[in-house]
């Protein structure tokens, strides 16, 4: 299997952790999109969309979505289970990384893409140019405060966000704090003890260096 990769983006760091976590090796293939690399022909056959991940299989299939790999990763080598054992475990990995997406990582997304520079004309990831919109990364990073609080309430009453054992909701929640500090300089305040000693907890993990 061969990934489609950029060692800076949040997006195939979730690929590349989920992997580890699993030990599996994955071959990489760094795609520069901050030199638009993503924007070539070439590329634009593997990824119609011009983003990644992309994780091409074995028999040349392309799965282009972060979730999709995570899923297929999941299926092919069950252990250690991320996504949940029982239908419960399931559903509760789900709602959370649900929750993650629409609260934190797409404010983040908001934030950044319609706040720096380096995406004029490129706030939405797409072959198609969209200006940005100022308002859109005012309102990202108060929404990504309030997530910090959501986080923190859960992470008082539970060891992983989704339950006593880490999971797939661990590494989306983790991407999304880093791409906060690393992206935004936004990084949860002190008094929110429970989300920096659970942040603090699952980077200490070898799977977040990947």
């Amino acid at each position: 299997m061969k990934l489609y990769d950029f060692p800076l983006s949040p997006s195939p760091r979730r690929a590349r952790i989920f992997a580890a976590e699993k030990g599996i090796e994955l071959e990489t293939v760094t795609v520069n999109i901050r030199e638009m690399e993503q924007f070539e022909d070439s590329f634009r056959k593997i990824s119609p969309n011009c983003t990644v991940p992309v994780l091409e299989l074995d028999d040349g299939t392309l799965l282009t979505d972060s979730f999709a790999i995570w899923r297929y990763l999941e299926e092919i080598r069950p252990e250690p289970p991320l996504m949940g054992r029982t239908p419960l475990e399931k559903a509760m990995v789900e709602q959370w990384l649900r929750r993650i997406e629409l609260d934190g990582y797409q404010p983040c997304v908001e934030a950044v893409r319609n706040g720096a520079e380096r995406f004029k004309d490129r706030a939405v990831p797409s072959p198609v140019p969209f200006a940005q919109i100022p308002e859109l990364a005012e309102r990202g990073l108060k929404r990504i405060g309030l997530f910090f609080e959501i986080l923190d309430e859960r992470l008082r009453e539970s060891d992983y966000v989704a339950g006593p054992d880490f999971t797939a909701a661990d590494i989306h929640a983790m991407i999304t704090v880093d791409f906060a500090i690393n992206g935004l300089q936004l990084s949860p305040p002190d008094g929110l003890a429970a989300l920096n000693a659970w942040h603090e907890k699952v980077s200490a993990r070898p799977s977040a260096k990947a």
